[in-house]
């Protein structure tokens, strides 16, 4: 794990509130690359969390590393304004990672931005309702060509509700791998009854001979 690992992460991104509570609401989903590289000590350590995607997003610095407490080192910090029980602890993995930076994602943190540009562009979108069109916009743009690299990659991004909530099915079991159990506990099964047969002799003899005492 020390070496790290690149996995896909598909984000959607959400604009706030639905159309008719005041908001021109819009969706986006795009294919997001990043790299996770796990420490030696890791579970003790965080692994660290890098999009390789570029990106423009107000908790996102500019090499792609992502500004999330969850990674950050469990050290008594009073100045980073974090609890300690939003830093890493050692039951954090990789699953509660993924869904904490997608949760950022959809729910940028403006209070500690890594990129600040993003994070004013970002407030005047959120506080014009939609007026102001110029972060949405550059998040389109993003989305667009991170669908095309996925349509070069070979693939598809879910684009609906019901996409995203598709389960895989399990694949079904393969009854001839089950033939060598089968055989084996049949054997053993046999083996049992030769000896409680066997048991049986014994008591057998043994019975017959206080008999005739």
């Amino acid at each position: 794990m020390g070496s790290g690992s690149q996995e896909s992460l598909t984000s959607k991104r959400h604009g706030a509130e639905q159309p008719g509570e005041g908001r021109r609401g819009w969706v986006c989903t795009e294919e997001l690359w990043a790299r996770i590289k796990f420490p030696i000590d890791y579970p003790y350590s965080p692994p660290a969390f890098r999009f390789l995607t570029k990106m423009w997003h107000p908790n996102i610095y500019e090499n792609g590393d992502v500004c999330i407490s969850i990674l950050h080192p469990p050290v008594d910090d009073p100045q980073s304004g974090e609890l300690a029980s939003e830093r890493w602890n050692p039951t954090q993995n990789v699953r509660t990672i993924l869904l904490s930076v997608i949760s950022l994602l959809n729910e940028p943190n403006t209070f500690s931005p890594a990129n600040v540009d993003a994070s004013v562009m970002y407030r005047k979108w959120r506080d014009s309702k939609g007026k102001d069109r110029e972060y949405a916009e550059i998040i389109r743009k993003q989305v667009h060509a991170t669908k095309a690299d996925a349509e070069r990659d070979g693939v598809k991004v879910p684009t609906t509700l019901a996409e995203y909530c598709v389960r895989t099915r399990a694949p079904p079991p393969d009854e001839g791998s089950n033939l060598f159990y089968d055989d084996y506990y049949d054997d053993e099964d046999l083996e049992d009854e030769d000896e409680n047969d066997d048991e049986d002799c014994c008591y057998d003899e043994d019975d017959s001979g206080t008999e005739e005492s």
